[in-house]
């Protein structure tokens, strides 16, 4: 008990004192996920609509693939991207693999789907609302698609936040694309990972810490926008 003591003030030392080690994990976590969530939501949120809103020939089939995509298991998508990015793979003549952009793409794969899902069901209710309206005014579906992102905006806010949460806490597929490389491709999960495999396990808590704060960051805020929108459709 007084190792476990001893490691958690020590941790909460290195976190007062913004060790540099810490903030550079931090950091590039941050940077690999936000920049693959927005990326995610560049492709996820036009598709989540069109396929609420839109009809056609294998739609069904579609909405199917997006939310079985939404289980993807995190090391299948990491060995998937690895064979892409490897230098017999088709994408290996770029040499991505076992750098920050092959982690953004691993969790790109894997955050997409999640976006698409909440924007579709998002959308498809906002879309059995305004239908009437629609049909009156003589709105296309393709300009209706972007009407219902715009008007759905704050709800669509908590499919971004959905897709950060599920990008900060992976270590599956980012360890297999990025190999956990000291002063380049070592995020938090896979710090968390090696730090406690060592025995060094201050620098583990204090990443584990930083880690939890943004959990609850993201759901308190995630929560506060639903109550919001909620708010915005009673008034």
């Amino acid at each position: 008990m007084n190792d476990i003591a001893a490691a958690f003030a020590l941790a909460l030392a290195l976190i007062r004192a913004a060790d540099p080690d810490l903030v550079e994990i931090v950091a590039l976590s941050l940077r690999v996920s936000l920049t693959a969530v927005a990326l995610a939501c560049l492709v996820g949120l036009p598709l989540g609509a069109a396929l609420a809103v839109l009809r056609f020939r294998g739609r069904g089939a579609l909405v199917l693939l997006v939310n079985v995509l939404m289980g993807l298991p995190p090391v299948v998508v990491g060995l998937l991207v690895y064979l892409f990015l490897s230098r017999s793979g088709p994408l290996g003549a770029f040499g991505l693999l076992y750098s920050p952009s092959a982690m953004i793409l691993a969790q790109f794969v894997l955050v997409t789907p999640i976006v698409a899902a909440i924007a579709r069901q998002v959308v498809a209710d906002l879309h059995a609302e305004y239908d009437e309206q629609f049909r009156a005014w003589g709105i296309g579906p393709w300009r209706r698609v972007g009407t219902l992102l715009h008007e759905g905006r704050h709800s669509l806010l908590t499919a971004a936040l959905a897709g950060f949460g599920r990008a900060i806490a992976e270590v599956g597929a980012v360890i297999i694309v990025g190999g956990n490389i000291d002063h380049a491709t070592r995020v938090m999960t896979t710090a968390i990972a090696l730090e406690t495999s060592k025995g060094d396990l201050a620098l583990a808590l204090a990443l584990g810490l930083l880690l939890l704060g943004l959990a609850f960051a993201v759901n308190t805020l995630a929560m506060v926008l639903r109550h919001a929108e909620r708010g915005r459709a009673h008034a």
